[in-house]
């Protein structure tokens, strides 16, 4: 496959959108699955089975950790909607304006030819920061299509933005990812990030991230 990561252009925005949007979302199944045979959550699905019985026999046996499943898979279903929805009303509304207005920042998008059309099959972001001492790069939007996975596309972008980082001097590269994404945080420590901090913090409310069991992971390496 004949590869080129270049510059996002306004008129990729329709199908960046799209695979942006089904890139965070795929991410739901897997978090429920996680959330719902952690220890703590299949001890309260059993307790809820074994209650719902002794109160109302099969049915309730069914019902009341039905509901409980139910519950938790709109949490996980959330988050990643909620995240969807939320990046597509700010930064991701205005990709120029949010990631390549200044030197420090841009927006690359990957295109191969597939079945003979050219296709995007891959994007990310850098941004600069500065914290008063340093000036480092923050990464975003790594979305790989399903088409191309375990091809090393991954690699190849996350590479794009660590050598962008160094043309321009930057100390070091952040990024955040989730527990879910166990495959991105692999390809990272493959590539000589390391975990700075893990919290519980997103953009959803606390009670949906907290049922959805979902941690967030901060990342960094020197460059």
């Amino acid at each position: 496959m004949q590869l080129v990561i270049r510059p996002f252009h306004p008129s990729d925005r329709g199908t960046v959108y799209q695979l942006f949007s089904v890139g965070i979302k795929e991410h739901i199944g897997p978090c429920f699955y996680n959330a719902m045979t952690s220890p703590l959550y299949l001890t309260i699905t059993t307790s809820l089975c074994t209650v719902g019985y002794f109160l109302g026999s099969y049915l309730g046996a069914v019902l009341l950790p039905g509901l409980w499943m139910s519950i938790v898979y709109y949490c996980c279903y959330e988050i990643y909607t909620g995240y969807v929805r939320n990046r597509l009303q700010t930064d991701m509304r205005d990709i120029p304006g949010s990631f390549m207005s200044r030197p420090g920042d841009c927006f690359w998008v990957a295109e191969a030819e597939v079945e003979g059309c050219t296709q995007i099959l891959g994007t990310v972001a850098v941004v600069e920061r500065e914290d008063g001492v340093e000036r480092f790069g923050e990464l975003f939007r790594l979305i790989i299509s399903p088409k191309c996975r375990r091809m090393g596309l991954g690699f190849r972008l996350t590479q794009t933005v660590v050598d962008f980082c160094k043309e321009r001097g930057f100390s070091k590269l952040r990024l955040e990812t989730s527990s879910t994404q166990a495959a991105a945080v692999a390809l990272y420590e493959k590539m000589g990030f390391q975990i700075v901090l893990v919290h519980k913090r997103t953009e959803a409310a606390f009670w949906i991230a907290l049922l959805s069991q979902i941690t967030v992971i901060q990342m960094e390496r020197y460059i």
